[in-house]
């Protein structure tokens, strides 16, 4: 509600330029080879089925087109090695509810990840899931300081002893990227919020592993938020679309390679 262009959207796909935020997350993974997704849809699940369904590729990707219309050639794709199941969980389900829901699509898989889908981030996602396997623990969750413009204010009685902005200290703040073991569905009773408590029983049990990252990441929460999403991405340098990074990496040592 706190974004205009979702009042008739689920959050998931508002635009951050030519693609929905959903897209641009999925895109992230799938650049680092995860490409096996599952939706656990609540409200507006129609509209997310739809954006799929009618999944037009050449809105982000060169293509020649010739014959006057008739023959469209691609010249590269963006979904077409993707597989994603689609899962009404709840219109009203809370975050811990859709991923039980989603428990039965999880079958022969060790290890999954999961993603509230409503924040970006350049981390080097390898390296959190080698620290979560060097750990051996059930769940991890990025750790990231809070993109807000608040400042904390600390008080000895009515006077005010320091205030400092809130992105200015030790203060972490969850950021919706996880790695889960199977066992987490051991951890979690009906009805309850995956990070209340669920998490609390994995934090005694020292089964909750917590990844500090200080590079680039931010959610979309509101309108401000979004605008300065859209104002990254204008630059055609956005932190988050590492993807892009790596190709103009691999052309620039192809063309060296070509030099040579």
């Amino acid at each position: 509600m706190r974004i205009r262009d979702a009042e008739n959207l689920p959050k998931p796909l508002v635009h951050i330029g030519h693609r929905p935020l959903l897209w641009h997350v999925m895109k992230y993974y799938a650049h680092f080879g995860h490409k096996d997704f599952v939706l656990c849809l609540g409200y507006r699940a129609d509209a997310i089925k739809n954006y799929f369904l009618n999944y037009n590729e050449c809105v982000s990707n060169d293509f020649v087109l010739s014959g006057g219309g008739k023959t469209l050639e691609m010249m590269s794709r963006d979904i077409d090695d993707w597989r994603i199941t689609f899962a009404d969980t709840g219109i009203s389900s809370n975050i811990g509810q859709r991923l039980k829901a989603a428990q039965k699509y999880l079958e022969g898989e060790e290890v999954f990840l999961a993603n509230y889908s409503d924040g970006l981030t350049d981390l080097p996602l390898p390296q959190q899931l080698d620290h979560f396997r060097m750990h051996d623990k059930v769940a991890s969750f990025l750790c990231v300081r809070p993109n807000l413009s608040y400042h904390v204010v600390s008080m000895q009685g009515p006077m005010v002893s320091d205030i400092r902005p809130i992105d200015n200290g030790d203060l972490r703040i969850n950021g919706g990227y996880f790695i889960f073991k199977k066992d987490i569905f051991k951890y979690m009773r009906d009805k309850e919020e995956l990070v209340e408590e669920p998490f609390r029983r994995l934090a005694r049990e020292r089964q909750l592993l917590g990844y500090s990252y200080d590079g680039y990441w931010a959610s979309m929460d509101t309108l401000k938020d979004k605008q300065q999403l859209e104002t990254l991405y204008a630059t055609g340098a956005a932190p988050w679309e590492i993807w892009k990074t790596a190709r103009k990496n691999r052309d620039a040592s192809q063309q060296l390679e070509d030099v040579r």
